[in-house]
């Protein structure tokens, strides 16, 4: 069964006045139940993660400074949010649903967080919307419980995952990807282990003999036991952040493609959302539905 992290704090308006859609959290799985893609039993809902699992990434000045409000002015403009406590404990329940999701994965092949994907976040910052390391944090979870050893991370989003390449720059453990916008956010990009900078305006069918030609080359030299997929779908060319001008089809057969590619090499796969700014939140919706339709279709029906 697919097994997917969902929790009512996701919803929180804590971003209210801000450019980041958080209904978005409440609608998906709406569409997704009223659709008959899943029923309640396919979601579950994460606590608050220990603190030790974020440890294993982040600073203890860091963690510190979250939770005592005690950041610089400038350190807190760069995350986004207005900090608060409800903020702290909302990233704390996505970063362990992006952990149990992992789990899942695990007995499943495939699971999913409605949140998370939050790849901005470095060992000792945060940055653009991100407090915590979601899919870092997992891998270290993994790897501390001696369930895997060598982990690839596919960051699709179109951002590229600065705070992820700078987490495991030096760990050869894990393998960071990253496709993404070359002009886009972050301006100052770090060094994952493969990135691959596309220009504005790349389109379908450039973006996506890309991806073919690249992942599976990657299963084969790297060979991963697991594998975090991060699915923004702010490639869109409706994305008001993207600018990379791919279509829902192609976004869709993007997903498609990693998807199937995991079940065929047997590699499980945990699915973070992350990003999506199109105007029309109808749009991300069915964007980020489409995901969990062929999660379904491909490991499960």
């Amino acid at each position: 069964m697919l097994k997917i992290a969902h929790h009512s704090c996701y919803e929180h308006p804590l971003a209210q006045g801000h450019r980041f859609p958080m209904e978005k959290y409440e609608l998906i799985p709406q569409q997704l139940i009223r659709e008959g893609t899943c029923t309640e039993e396919n979601f579950f809902e994460p606590h608050i993660v220990n603190e030790k699992h974020i440890l294993a990434v982040h600073t203890l000045g860091y963690l510190n400074d979250l939770k005592n409000q005690t950041l610089s002015k400038s350190a807190a403009r760069k995350i986004g949010f207005p900090l608060s406590e409800a903020l702290l404990v909302r990233e704390k329940i996505i970063t362990q649903g992006t952990i149990l999701a992992s789990e899942c994965a695990l007995q499943n092949g495939v699971a999913m967080n409605i949140a998370g994907g939050t790849h901005h976040a470095f060992t000792d910052r945060g940055e653009g919307f991100c407090l915590f390391n979601d899919q870092a944090i997992a891998a270290r979870y993994l790897q501390s419980k001696g369930i895997v050893k060598k982990i690839l991370i596919v960051d699709l989003d179109v951002h590229q995952g600065n705070g992820t390449a700078e987490i495991f720059q030096q760990d050869s453990s894990v393998f960071t990807f990253s496709m993404h916008g070359a002009g886009n956010y972050p301006f100052h990009k770090e060094k994952s282990d493969l990135d691959i900078a596309l220009p504005d305006a790349t389109g379908d069918s450039i973006y996506l003999s890309k991806l073919k030609e690249i992942l599976p080359k990657l299963l084969i030299t790297e060979q991963p036991d697991f594998i975090f997929y991060l699915c923004g779908v702010d490639i869109l060319e409706s994305d008001k952040l993207g600018r990379l001008s791919c279509s829902i089809e192609g976004c869709k057969e993007r997903d498609r493609f990693v998807l199937q590619t995991c079940k065929d090499f047997t590699i499980p796969v945990m699915c973070s959302m992350g990003g999506g700014y199109t105007p029309e939140i109808k749009i991300i919706v069915e964007a980020h539905a489409n995901t969990y339709r062929l999660a379904q279709d491909i490991f499960f029906w």
